[in-house]
């Protein structure tokens, strides 16, 4: 109650959230509602040992049921029908997410760039894997269907994506990274039904007793294709995210607990992650044609976000010429990303719903691999792999732009 109105109160100032993320959240919560909250407590106790949270769940349930009623009456009418927030909230998200002053729109011409240059490559791997191909999402069917890309039952999957992290660990250690014995685990798992719909990382635990962990969804099917599951390990794993949260969880010295449990921000993060996938493309890990056109599908769907996002917020034009809006966004998602429809959708009301995350991730991995540049050029033959990566990865999470000055001081800038 308290919470409608406070949003109500904000609404009598003028401020009022898009009509397309309220009915998004109108249906979050009917799902809720309808049994939502107790499908998840049978998950975890199945035989009704805990009365409690069966309890509480009806409950939060019945308060779903209510918050989803007064949106859906007296909210939804009054709610802003356009999705963009406009050229100056969107510099202020921006810097938000990235901690950077960005200018947006040479970020947006970038970012044009960088899809056009990962399409050209995506359909020479195309002329490779299907020659016939007409589309990219042609392409992406027949490494679909393709049984050398297959893993088959959830324990095999599992046991797959376990062995590949462990392999990564052994070979980012020691060349690469210096990884503590105590985060040199990083479990693969199975996400319970209800989760996220792409995989994802938990960090470990502040005594370390948990290990980090990396989730599978098999979204209700009994396989996975890999072809496009590699280069996302490598971004939730090892190197990627289990790194970067195992680095920062054991500098207990050196980082305060906010910055070790807590801190978030999404440019130096999701950079980083980004940065992990295309180094190990540097090491050779993406030869495969099909392994490779899942890496590209990847950083397509990261510089097609720079394009939406910053197109539909500012008011640009789309590639027909018309203003960008949902529908072309959708559109340039499907064709080019290789995202299907329910994906393409969900990734649209996302990025209209928060305006300036979307771009975090590319706009990161340029001033991660800008930093490992300026320093090899400024140290030559001193420039060490892991020294660099270690000291960047000590620093915590930060804002890309002090990120930046940072590095240039170790590099002696």
């Amino acid at each position: 109650k308290s919470w409608c109105t406070t949003i109500m109160t904000l609404a009598q100032e003028g401020k009022t959230t898009a009509q397309r993320q309220v009915k998004g959240v109108i249906e979050q919560l009917d799902s809720y509602a309808n049994g939502g909250y107790s499908a998840m407590c049978k998950n975890f106790d199945a035989e009704g040992k805990y009365p409690a949270i069966h309890e509480a769940a009806k409950l939060a349930e019945k308060a779903s049921a209510e918050a989803a009623e007064f949106l859906r009456n007296k909210y939804l009418p009054i709610a802003t029908p356009h999705d963009a927030v406009g050229a100056e909230r969107y510099a202020v998200w921006a810097r938000y997410f990235t901690g950077a002053q960005l200018d947006l729109p040479a970020t947006y011409e970038w970012g044009k760039q960088e899809l056009k240059a990962i399409n050209d490559r995506m359909w020479e791997l195309a002329k490779v894997i299907n020659p016939s191909a007409k589309s990219l999402r042609e392409v992406a069917d027949t490494l679909d269907n393709d049984p050398k890309y297959k893993v088959v039952g959830p324990e095999n999957v599992v046991k797959y994506l376990q062995d590949f992290t462990d392999a990564a660990m052994k070979r980012m250690n020691g060349e690469f990274f210096e990884i503590d014995p105590r985060v040199a685990i990083c479990e693969a798992r199975l996400a319970p039904e209800g989760s996220a719909s792409a995989p994802y990382y938990n960090p470990p635990s502040e005594d370390l007793s948990r290990p980090g962990t990396t989730w599978i969804p098999m979204l209700g099917k009994n396989e996975v294709s890999n072809w496009h599951l590699v280069s996302t390990w490598y971004h939730e794993a090892v190197p990627g995210h289990h790194l970067q949260f195992g680095t920062a969880a054991i500098e207990k010295d050196r980082l305060t607990r906010f910055q070790r449990q807590a801190a978030w921000i999404s440019g130096y993060g999701e950079g980083w992650a980004l940065y992990a996938e295309r180094f190990m493309n540097e090491l050779g890990a993406f030869d495969e044609p099909g392994i490779e056109m899942g890496y590209l599908s990847a950083q397509a769907l990261r510089a097609a976000r720079i394009v939406v996002d910053i197109g539909m917020h500012l008011g640009y034009k789309d590639f027909d010429g018309n203003v960008w809006d949902a529908e072309s966004s959708r559109k340039l998602l499907n064709e080019q990303a290789l995202l299907d429809e329910d994906h393409s959708r969900s990734e649209t009301d996302r990025y209209l719903g928060w305006p300036g995350q979307a771009i975090s991730y590319k706009v990161g991995e340029r001033v991660w691999m800008k930093a490992r540049e300026d320093a090899k050029q400024r140290l030559g033959e001193k420039f060490n792999m892991k020294s660099f990566h270690n000291y960047a990865l000590k620093l915590g999470p930060m804002g890309l732009d002090p990120f930046a000055v940072e590095m240039k001081l170790w590099a002696g800038q």
